[in-house]
């Protein structure tokens, strides 16, 4: 998929101008890589379009260890909206992103989350599919 594909699917999802999606898509995906360990990052970077590698790559080498509510928080507060806003706008990243990379890699960055993702997490994966949570 490539980048603008996935901004238009992130603005479609959560009924926001590309704009608005961009900096929801930026602001996930930030979190999300302080959130994966350090090979985790490189290996979704890799699959990931250009502008959105550089995104992922700024996290560090060690996972922080944070729950959902925390995840939200931190979207929220890079993107300047609300909590609300930022969990659908997690959501809508993450049904994007499981588009546009391999499952086996989309399921490497999911079984990172604690069950608190739930919510997050599995409205991206496959019909019939589990996670085993960490």
């Amino acid at each position: 998929m490539n980048y603008d594909t996935f901004v238009v699917q992130v603005a479609r999802r959560t009924g926001t101008s590309s704009e608005q999606a961009v900096e929801l898509t930026r602001a996930t995906l930030e979190t999300l890589a302080d959130r994966l360990t350090g090979g985790e990052v490189l290996d979704l970077a890799v699959q990931l379009p250009q502008p959105l590698q550089l995104v992922v790559k700024g996290g560090g080498e060690a996972a922080e260890r944070f729950g959902a509510a925390e995840f939200v928080a931190r979207v929220a507060a890079r993107a300047r909206v609300d909590e609300e806003t930022a969990r659908g706008a997690a959501r809508a990243v993450f049904t994007t992103l499981r588009e546009a990379i391999t499952g086996a890699e989309f399921d490497d960055v999911a079984v990172q989350f604690p069950r608190d993702y739930r919510d997050m997490v599995e409205p991206a994966m496959a019909p019939g599919a589990t996670l085993r949570y960490s």
